[in-house]
């Protein structure tokens, strides 16, 4: 899976960051003073989400290698397409069936509880440990670039697909450290109605991938069937 597409992910997800973790960049503590000092620290608090989305992403892209050692590369992109179009268009009764989050409730807790305690301190280890630790909150986009990490297959792919998720936020979650009080909830909705459809468009994108259409960007043609990486 090419880079682009996490970026594509990432940017596009990035208005559902806006709503999710909106609260979270605008609480981020300041290092030192002036217009400067608000953006370094920013750029220390994205800096850390990043990393946690490279790690991430080196261990599912692991995961990905020993999938593409039992089957090609090209079946593993068409079964995850399927699997994230699957997940928007289930009905939402049956979602709530296969909800697990339950399962890691109390992890969340703890997670939410030691940022709620770093958000009170001002020093660059502590800003970089917020965005660390926010990184590992539940959310579906990260979860569909996972998807791609898999599909990446290899630990140095992997980690490089995720990242480039994570810069693909990055802009958007700029903004909204210095915009997001002028977020209103209209602006919520839309991204809650759309988003679906871009997820959908995403799905579509990778089983094109997979089905090698010899398209360029979309479905190019694989050199090697089954090459064990497929990022480029």
């Amino acid at each position: 899976m090419e880079l682009w597409t996490a970026l594509t992910i990432g940017a596009l997800g990035s208005l559902h960051c806006a709503g999710m973790c909106g609260p979270i960049a605008l609480a981020v503590p300041v290092i030192g003073k002036g217009s400067s000092a608000a953006f370094f620290s920013r750029i220390i608090y994205n800096a850390g989400r990043i990393s946690t989305y490279a790690l991430m992403g080196a261990f599912f892209g692991s995961v990905g290698y020993g999938v593409a050692i039992w089957s090609t590369q090209q079946n593993l992109s068409i079964v995850l397409g399927a699997l994230i179009v699957i997940s928007v268009v289930v009905p939402y009764s049956l979602k709530r069936f296969f909800n697990f989050n339950f399962m890691i409730s109390g992890f969340i807790g703890k997670l939410k509880k030691n940022m709620g305690l770093l958000l009170g301190k001002k020093s660059i280890h502590t800003v970089f440990l917020i965005g660390f630790l926010n990184g590992f909150l539940p959310c579906g986009l990260v979860y569909l670039g996972i998807a791609g990490a898999v599909a990446a297959g290899s630990v140095a792919d992997g980690a490089l697909y995720m990242a480039a998720f994570g810069f693909g936020t990055l802009p958007m979650m700029l903004l909204v450290s210095y915009l997001g009080k002028l977020i209103g909830p209209g602006f919520r909705i839309f991204v809650r109605k759309s988003l679906p459809v871009v997820v959908v468009c995403l799905g579509v994108l990778f089983i094109m991938r997979g089905l090698n259409l010899g398209i360029p960007y979309i479905s190019p043609k694989a050199n090697h069937a089954h090459s064990v990486s497929i990022c480029h």
